[in-house]
C-alpha cells in the first residue's frame, strides 16, 4: 500500500521559512518523479513542484526562486523547502505520487502552512 507522510508545517511570519518532509513507502520511491501540491479553499488543488527521477525540477512560477524541491532517495523522503514565504502561500500542502497521471495519482493526509504576522 502506497502511504505518503507529510510533516514539517506550521505557523510561520511573512519572510520566513520552513521545510516540508514527505516520507514514502510501499512503493519503489527512486523510480518515481514526485511533487508538492497545495490547497486551498479559494483556489483548491495547485501544483507547486515537480521532481523526476534524474533530479530534474520544476516549480509553479508562483513560487519559483522562493520554494526548493528535493529528494533523498536512500530515506524515501521527499522534500520542499520554502523561503521567502508570503500570506499568499497559506494552504495545505500535500505530497503527491504521479501527479500527472491523474488516474494514479495518490496523496499524503497534507501538513498545514500558515503565513502570518
Amino acid at each position: 500500500e502506497v502511504q505518503l507522510v507529510e510533516s514539517g508545517g506550521g505557523l510561520v511570519q511573512p519572510g520566513g521559512s520552513l521545510r516540508l518532509s514527505c516520507a514514502a513507502s510501499g512503493f519503489t520511491f527512486s523510480q518515481y518523479a514526485m511533487s508538492w501540491v497545495r490547497q486551498t479553499p479559494l483556489k483548491g488543488l495547485e501544483w507547486v513542484s515537480t521532481i523526476y527521477t534524474g533530479g530534474a525540477t520544476l516549480y509553479a512560477d508562483s513560487v519559483k526562486g522562493r520554494f526548493t524541491i528535493s529528494r533523498d532517495n536512500a530515506k524515501n523522503t521527499l522534500y520542499l523547502q520554502l523561503d521567502s514565504l508570503t500570506t499568499e502561500d497559506t494552504a495545505m500542502y500535500y505530497c503527491a505520487k504521479s501527479w500527472f497521471d491523474v488516474g494514479s495519482r495518490v496523496l499524503g493526509q497534507g501538513t498545514q502552512v500558515i503565513v502570518s504576522s
